[in-house]
């Protein structure tokens, strides 16, 4: 076969594949709804809602659509995903809840049940403590919690990531919290507030100001180097816990979605990802746009669960049967 000839079929091939995934990606909806499991206003809702306010702009079709289904620690959004076609209709928000939910026996699967699409923030954990505690940094606590075990009431919603930081916690140093569960950030922002309990994660976006005013205080922060925003708080690394840790919120889709399906929508949110104003926005939240797409996604899926579950079996948080 002569080149032209050649590039004439190469070519002529390459459009009839790009047909074809076009054609396959052309979803049975006009609108496709992304499941959030936790309520609407909370940091998590407004990562998301802002990463698809970005999608949708771009005209993409479909369109996607928050739908907040809150309960049980992330775990009923979860079921709802997990049982709801694969026609790329239904997306779902996720982050390490899906692999501390699946460890404490809350729910039967993990992130296994799903596809992943891409992840697309990291969110850094800050240990916060109510005005009252006589600490105020993470060496202090620590102190505290050795000299008082199991007194120090955490709050973190039990089986999800506001859980598990205090236990990597506990891993590390060899302290003990009492632990005390609430279904949110914002009520555990709320117990904080009113004295309810002593410490508890927090993020940024939500606890700036109070921060600012001394309404509540940051005793440490998980990542490497200290954040702008609240230059005077140290790392955990700074008070002698060796501990990078972040909140890392993605997307994924039923199992069994195609994999035009998963290109698709892989590629949409990549474009919100590089998006100037999504990346800004974010900043102001204390969030870091860190996109993954599905392969890299599903590699760190795998790693973090790998790393995660020796840690939740040695503090005796894994109650799965092997």
């Amino acid at each position: 076969m002569k080149p032209r000839h050649l590039l004439a079929t190469l070519a002529a091939a390459a459009a009839m594949t790009f047909a074809g995934a076009a054609q396959a990606a052309d979803l049975p909806c006009r609108t496709a709804k992304l499941i959030v499991p936790w309520g609407a206003g909370g940091g998590t809702d407004v990562i998301f809602r802002t990463f698809v306010e970005a999608v949708n702009k771009t005209g993409t079709k479909p369109q996607i659509q928050v739908v907040n289904i809150g309960g049980q620690g992330g775990n009923k959004g979860a079921k709802e995903a997990r049982k709801a076609k694969n026609d790329g209709c239904t997306l779902f928000a996720i982050h390490q809840s899906a692999i501390t939910s699946y460890f404490n026996g809350r729910v039967n699967f993990s992130w296994e049940a799903f596809e992943p699409v891409a992840l697309l923030t990291r969110t850094p954990a800050i240990f916060g403590a109510n005005a009252d505690v006589p600490y105020s940094n993470l060496k202090q606590l620590i102190a505290a919690a050795k000299a008082a075990p199991n007194t120090i009431t955490a709050g973190g919603t039990l089986g999800s990531t506001s859980h598990f930081v205090f236990l990597l916690l506990e891993d590390a140093t060899g302290i003990k919290f009492k632990h005390v569960s609430y279904d949110g950030t914002r009520q555990r922002m709320t117990a904080l507030l009113a004295k309810n309990i002593q410490v508890g994660e927090i993020n940024l976006a939500a606890a700036k100001k109070y921060i600012q005013t001394n309404e509540l205080k940051a005793l440490g922060i998980t990542t490497p180097t200290r954040n702008s925003e609240i230059p005077n708080v140290g790392t955990a690394r700074e008070q002698g816990v060796d501990m990078i840790y972040g909140t890392d919120r993605g997307v994924v889709l039923p199992k069994g979605a195609s994999a035009d399906v998963i290109a698709h929508y892989a590629e949409v949110f990549k474009k919100a990802a590089m998006d100037p104003a999504v990346i800004a926005a974010m900043a102001g939240k204390g969030t870091q746009v860190n996109y993954l797409g599905p392969k890299e996604y599903t590699d760190y899926f795998q790693s973090t669960f790998t790393k995660w579950k020796s840690i939740a079996k040695k503090v005796g948080m894994y109650k799965q049967k092997d």
